[in-house]
Formats: structure tokens, C-alpha cells, sequence
């Protein structure tokens, strides 16, 4: 596990790569990480892909500068569709497509802000499959996910700021015929798949408005879920 620079054309973007034991070349998997930013329970993200057999990168997206100070910029980003935050995973997927220990076939998968992000590039760029965990669904579902590669997606039921995202990406994309796989957890919240501490005084109020820390049990299921779907679309 080391440290890189990846090469955005504009600029150089640092990043965390993970890569399996053994002799690759491996698939690959770019990691997008929560609204904290690239935090050691992120790398540990990554750190799980590589223990399953792909090489995978979290790129930080924040440039290195604390979150507090990118985070609105880059919900800014996502919600409008565009911006420097998709040009960067852009970079990152041809960055890790194109290294010799990589087959070239390369998902997403995203956690929080990071799944809004990657719901939004499963339909732009040439990823072979997209992991949305309790991630924003776009203004225009409808639209903004037409042509999207296959999608694997997990929320929790007692999450109060996606109450319903599920059924409607399940619709969204019974409708446009994306391969899917969407599951609402009962009785869990927002962050389930991960250990995210929220810093300082933020936490208690996490607890309170997204669900944190409930339904941690369904973790397993969550990431053999992942796991399957990733193996039959992208270690292909």
C-alpha cells in the first residue's frame, strides 16, 4: 500500500493505492470517499478491495487541503453534474486503467458523497460497474442514468436524508434496463458499510439526523453484495 500522485492533465492529484498480493495484472477499482475526505477508515476501504483481488486507488479529491474547506465545493460539484470533482475521477479511472498491473476494466465504488458521485459517473465514463452506497441520487434520474454501466446500491431505511432513494433508483433503473442490484436495509442509517467516526462535535448530531451507527450488522451482507456484483461485471 503506497502513497501516489495521480496526473489529472492540470494537475497532480494525490491519491492511496491498494494493490492484492501475488502477480497481477488485476482489475481495478477507483474508491470515492465520504464528505471527511480520504481518512484511514477510507483507506481501509481500499485496503478490502485489495484483499479481494483488485487494485484499488481512493484519490483525494480534496487536493490534500482539509475537508472542511472543499466539502462544499464538491457537493457543489455533484449536484450540478459537473466540475473539477468529476474531471478528477475521470483522471483517476484512465490514470489506474492504464498502468501495467491493471486488466484495463475498472469499477466504482463510492460511500456518502462519494456515492452521489459515482452514481453520476456509472453513466459517463467507462466503468464497468458502479457500487452506490447510501449515495444522492442526481436531479434528473432519469436522465442522468440512462446508458449507465451495471449498479450495485445499498441504503438504510432509517436514514431520513434518503428516505426513498432506494425504490426510486430501483425504478429509475428497472426503467432505463441497468443491471442492478438495489437493497434498503430496515432499521439501519446512513454509514452502515463502514466505521466512520464523525469528528467533534458533529457526531452526536449525526447520530440524530442520518441514522449513524445503526444497522452496522448488515455490513457483511452490504459488501457481499459488492463483492458478487463487482466479480461478475468487473473481473470479467
Amino acid at each position: 500500500m503506497t502513497d501516489v500522485e495521480i496526473s489529472t492533465g492540470t494537475r497532480s492529484l494525490p491519491g492511496y493505492l491498494a494493490v492484492p498480493e501475488g502477480e497481477g495484472p488485476w482489475p481495478g477499482v477507483v474508491v470515492l470517499f465520504e464528505a471527511f475526505g480520504s481518512t484511514a477508515d477510507m483507506r481501509a476501504q481500499a485496503d478490502r478491495f485489495a484483499a479481494h483481488g483488485y487494485l484499488a486507488v481512493l484519490p483525494d479529491l480534496y487536493g490534500g487541503a482539509p475537508w472542511l474547506r472543499c466539502v462544499t465545493k464538491a457537493m457543489r460539484d455533484m449536484r450540478a453534474g459537473r466540475g473539477a470533482t468529476y474531471d478528477a475521477i475521470e483522471a483517476t479511472r484512465a490514470w489506474l486503467a492504464g498502468r501495467d498491473d491493471c486488466t484495463g476494466d475498472v469499477g466504482v465504488c463510492g460511500f456518502c458523497m462519494g456515492g452521489g458521485f459515482a452514481l453520476v459517473a456509472a453513466a459517463r465514463y467507462d466503468f464497468r460497474a458502479a457500487a452506490v452506497n447510501y449515495g444522492m441520487l442526481p436531479p434528473r434520474p432519469d436522465e442522468t442514468l440512462r446508458g449507465a454501466c451495471p449498479i450495485v446500491a445499498g441504503y438504510g431505511a432509517a436514514d431520513p436524508t434518503l428516505r426513498g432513494a432506494a425504490r426510486k433508483l430501483e425504478r429509475v433503473l428497472t426503467e432505463a434496463d441497468v443491471p442492478h442490484d438495489v437493497k434498503e436495509y430496515p432499521a439501519t442509517g446512513h454509514g452502515f458499510l463502514t466505521e466512520t467516526k464523525v469528528p467533534g462535535p458533529m457526531g452526536p448530531v449525526a447520530k440524530i439526523a442520518f441514522g449513524m451507527g445503526k444497522g452496522r450488522e448488515n455490513s457483511g451482507d452490504g459488501w457481499n453484495r459488492i463483492f458478487a456484483f463487482f466479480d461478475d461485471h468487473v473481473r470479467e
